[in-house]
C-alpha cells in the first residue's frame, strides 16, 4: 500500500502550487477557545463573565526534513514552507493555503513558521531541518459573514503605522481581498503608498 504523504497547497486562482511534506508529521495539534469578558459588579467576589466571541481554530505540528542521503541543500524544501508567510502581490497579504492529509483538511493561512536546522555537509550546507508550523482557520462562512456586516454607508479611516490597504480591508469588510475599493476611491495608483496620518475615505461594498 503506498504511503499517502501529507500536502500543503497555496489556494490562489491561477498560480495552484503544491507542497508535499518529506516525512509525514508524527502528530499535529488542533486548538480553539473563546473569548469572554469580565463584567464587574462591586461587591462580588467573582465577577460574572459575559461570552465575546469564539476564536479561530488552530492547526499546530513540526515537520521533519532530510535531504542528507540525496546530497542536497535541505532549504530547497524547508524555503518553499517559509515562503507561505510571504505577501502575494494580487492578495496584498499572505496566501490562503490547504493542508491535507488522508481525510484530515485544514484551511487557514500560516501565522507562524520556527526553522531549526540540525545536520549539515562539510561545507556547512544544511541537510536535515524541522520547522514547527501553526495555521490560523480562514473559512468561507466567516468571509460571507464580514461581508455581509460591511458598512451600508461611506466612512473615513486614519492610516496608522504597519496598516496596509488589505490589513484595513481585513478589518472593515472581513476579507483582506477587498483591498481594491478602498485604492479606487482613494484613487491610489499604487496601493503601497501609505502614509501614517492619511485619512482614507472607505466605501460601502455589497
Amino acid at each position: 500500500m503506498r504511503l499517502e504523504k501529507a500536502t500543503i497547497q497555496k489556494i490562489i486562482a491561477g498560480s495552484p502550487e503544491t507542497i508535499e511534506v518529506l516525512f509525514n508529521p508524527s502528530e499535529y495539534r488542533l486548538s480553539v477557545s473563546n473569548q469572554f469578558a469580565e463584567v464587574a459588579i462591586p461587591g462580588l467576589e467573582a465577577p460574572p463573565i459575559q461570552f465575546v466571541r469564539g476564536g479561530a481554530r488552530t492547526l499546530s505540528m513540526q515537520l521533519f526534513f532530510d535531504t542528507y542521503e540525496a546530497g542536497t541543500d535541505v532549504r530547497e524544501h524547508t524555503g518553499r514552507v517559509g515562503r507561505l508567510l510571504d505577501t502575494d502581490p494580487e492578495l496584498h497579504a499572505p496566501p490562503v493555503c490547504l493542508f491535507s492529509w488522508g481525510t484530515f483538511n485544514f484551511q487557514g493561512v500560516l501565522e507562524r513558521a520556527e526553522q531549526r536546522f540540525t545536520l549539515f555537509f562539510p561545507s556547512g550546507m544544511p541537510a536535515r531541518a524541522t520547522i514547527d508550523v501553526t495555521f490560523k482557520e480562514f473559512s468561507d462562512q466567516g468571509l460571507r459573514m464580514g461581508k455581509h456586516r460591511s458598512a451600508n454607508f461611506d466612512k473615513r479611516q486614519t492610516v496608522r503605522r504597519g496598516d496596509t490597504l488589505s490589513s484595513i480591508a481585513g478589518s472593515v469588510y472581513g476579507d483582506p481581498r477587498n483591498w481594491r475599493p478602498i485604492a479606487e476611491a482613494n484613487a491610489m495608483d499604487d496601493p503601497l503608498a501609505l502614509q501614517p496620518g492619511q485619512v482614507l475615505t472607505i466605501p460601502a461594498i455589497e
